[in-house]
C-alpha cells in the first residue's frame, strides 16, 4: 500500500530557496516518489520571486478559506508539476507573501532593510494551516506530515489540538535543519495562530514571556529528525542546543539523525554541463586541472601551479568566515597559495573581503553575491574548499566538493565530522582536513597542513581525490531511512 506524506515547508528548490533546507525539500521528495511506493505532496507559498511561467504553475484552486483564532483567511492555491512526480501546490495570500525578494532577501526580512518581518508568526502560522486545509481541499489524507524548521512548526500541535476526523490517522515528523533559528516572537500572535493559551507555557510554546514556534513543535511532534548523525548527538548538549538542549533530551528516544544528501544530478562532474571540461574518477586529473586553468583565468589568479583554495558560503559568522577573517592575510603572506570566495551576508565582512583584491592582486579573488556557473567552476577547478563553520547541521558544501574531487578544509563539527575522513598522513588516507577548536590560529595551521601537502606529498592528495570521488553522498541511502521512518511511525508498508 502507497504511503501518502504531505510535505510543509517555506522553500523548495528549484522554485525558491535561502538555503539548504530549500535543497532538501527540493531533492528528498523526489528521490521518495521515484521509487513508487510513496505518494509525495509539497506546498510552499508563492511568494513574489517564483517563476510562475519557467515552472509551469497554474491556478487550482480558489476562494479557499482556513480558519485562523480570530478571522477567516481567504486564499488561492496554484500547482507546478515540474518536479518529477512531486505535485508542488503554493499558497497564494499577497497580503503575506507578496512581497519584493532580492538576492534571496525576501522571504523572511525586507529585501532593501534586512530586518526580519515583525509578523512572520502571523504569516506562517497562516500558512502552515493553510497547508493543511489546501490537503483536505485536494482529498489528500497524508499518512505523515513531515513539516521543516520553526516557519511549519505549528502543524504537529494543529494535527493534535484540532481533533479533525480528517487527519485523525496522520503522524507528524519535524525536522530539524537548524536549531539556533527558532521563530521567538511577541505572544500576540497566539489568538491569531489558534493555539489555546492552556498551551502557552514554558514546557510548550511559551519562551521568557515569548513564542518559540520551534520549541513547541519539538513538543507536539510524534517524531523529530535532525540532518546528521553527528549534529543530533550536537543538540543534546548547552553549546549546540541553542536553549532547546533540556526538551530534546526529553525527546531524544523521538529524534534521529538522518544526514542529508546532495542532487546527483546537478552535482555530477561527468555530466555537468555548466563546468568547461567534464570529468570522473578515471579522468580526474586532466578534467581538474582544465578546469583550474580556466578557474584561475576567470578569476585573474597569478598561476594554476599554486594550489587553490575556494570558499562558497554565506559571509556570517556561523560559517566561520570571521576566523578566516582573522587569519587570511598571514596565510597569504606565508604561504604559497590563492584563494577564490564567493557569498554574501554580513555587511563589515562582506567589505573586508571585497577589499582584499586590491592588497594582494592575483594572490586572492573575492565574488560578493552568488553565481551558480561559477560556483560550479570552484567545485570543479579548486584544489580545496573551505568550511570552518562554529556549526553545521549538515553542510552540503563538503559533499559537493568532494564529488568534484576538491578537498574540504573544516572544522570537526555536525555534517561536517560525519562526511570528512580526516587525512592520515603516514598511510596518505583521508577525504580532507579538519580541526577542532574554534580559533583563526587552528584554521591557519589546517590550511598550512593542506597547503604542505599538495606540494609535499602529491601523491597522497592524489588518492584524497579519488576516495573522495567514490563517496556516495546521494539521496538513496538516506531516502530509504526516511521510507523505514515513516514505515515505523505508520505501520502502513
Amino acid at each position: 500500500m502507497a504511503r501518502n506524506v504531505l510535505f510543509i515547508a517555506s522553500e523548495m528548490t528549484p522554485f525558491v530557496k535561502t538555503g539548504g533546507l530549500g535543497d532538501v525539500v527540493g531533492s528528498l521528495p523526489k528521490e521518495l516518489a521515484r521509487k513508487g511506493d510513496i505518494v509525495v505532496k509539497v506546498v510552499i507559498p508563492l511568494y513574489s520571486c517564483i517563476d510562475y511561467q519557467k515552472y509551469g504553475l497554474f491556478l487550482r484552486m480558489q476562494g479557499n478559506c482556513v480558519n485562523m483564532g480570530t478571522c477567516q483567511e481567504f486564499f488561492s492555491v496554484h500547482q507546478s508539476n515540474f518536479v518529477p512526480n512531486v505535485e508542488t501546490y503554493f499558497i497564494e495570500f499577497n497580503k503575506y507573501f507578496g512581497r519584493p525578494i532580492y538576492r534571496q532577501h525576501g522571504l523572511y526580512d525586507d529585501a532593501y532593510t534586512h530586518n526580519e518581518y515583525q509578523d512572520n508568526a502571523y504569516r506562517f502560522s497562516f500558512f502552515t494551516r493553510a497547508a493543511l486545509q489546501t490537503a483536505k481541499d485536494l482529498g489528500f489524507k497524508p499518512d505523515v506530515v513531515h513539516v521543516h524548521d520553526w516557519q511549519t512548526a505549528l502543524a504537529p500541535y494543529y494535527l493534535k489540538h484540532d481533533n479533525d476526523a480528517f487527519f485523525q490517522d496522520s503522524k507528524s515528523l519535524l525536522t530539524l535543519h537548524n536549531v539556533p533559528y527558532q521563530g521567538r516572537f511577541g505572544a500576540d500572535v497566539v489568538p491569531y495562530a489558534k493555539i489555546d493559551w492552556a498551551d502557552f507555557h514554558w514546557k510548550s510554546f511559551e519562551d521568557y514571556g515569548r513564542i518559540n514556534l520551534l520549541k513547541g513543535g519539538i513538543r507536539f511532534a510524534d517524531k523529530l529528525t535532525t540532518v546528521s548523525p553527528h549534529y543530533a548527538r550536537e543538540i543534546l548538549t548547552p553549546e549546540y542546543g541553542a536553549g532547546l538542549d533540556f526538551i530534546l533530551r526529553e525527546r531524544q528516544n523521538d529524534l534521529t539523525g538522518i544526514l542529508n544528501g546532495i542532487d546527483t544530478q546537478l552535482w555530477n562532474p561527468q555530466k555537468d554541463e555548466v563546468i568547461p571540461h567534464q570529468y570522473n574518477r578515471m579522468t580526474f586529473e586532466k578534467g581538474k586541472s582544465l578546469n583550474k586553468k580556466e578557474l584561475v583565468r576567470r578569476f585573474g589568479l597569478e598561476t594554476p601551479q599554486k594550489p587553490v583554495f575556494s570558499m562558497a558560503v554565506r559571509l556570517t559568522e556561523q560559517k566561520g568566515v570571521h576566523m578566516l577573517q582573522e587569519c587570511i592575510e598571514s596565510v597569504l603572506n606565508t604561504m604559497q597559495c590563492q584563494f577564490v570566495i564567493m557569498g554574501n551576508g554580513d555587511g563589515d565582512i562582506q567589505n573586508y573581503f571585497e577589499a582584499l583584491p586590491r592588497k594582494y592582486p592575483g594572490q586572492i579573488a573575492v565574488k560578493i553575491g552568488f553565481e551558480t556557473e561559477l560556483e560550479h567552476l570552484m567545485d570543479a577547478g579548486a584544489d580545496f574548499s573551505l568550511v570552518p563553520s562554529l556549526y553545521e547541521p549538515c553542510g552540503l558544501k563538503q559533499m559537493v566538493s568532494q564529488t568534484y574531487g576538491t578537498l574540504p578544509v573544516g572544522r570537526a563539527t555536525g555534517g561536517l565530522e560525519d562526511t570528512i575522513l580526516n587525512y592520515n598522513e603516514f598511510n596518505g588516507n583521508g577525504t580532507g582536513f579538519k580541526f577542532h577548536d574554534i580559533s583563526s590560529q587552528a584554521l591557519y595551521n589546517t590550511i598550512g597542513w593542506a597547503n604542505a601537502t599538495w606540494f609535499d606529498r602529491p601523491n597522497h592528495i592524489r588518492g584524497m581525490r579519488e576516495l573522495a570521488m567514490k563517496q556516495n553522498y546521494s539521496w538513496d541511502k538516506s531516502s530509504l531511512e526516511y521510507e523505514n521512518l515513516y514505515q515505523s511511525m505508520t505501520g502502513v508498508k
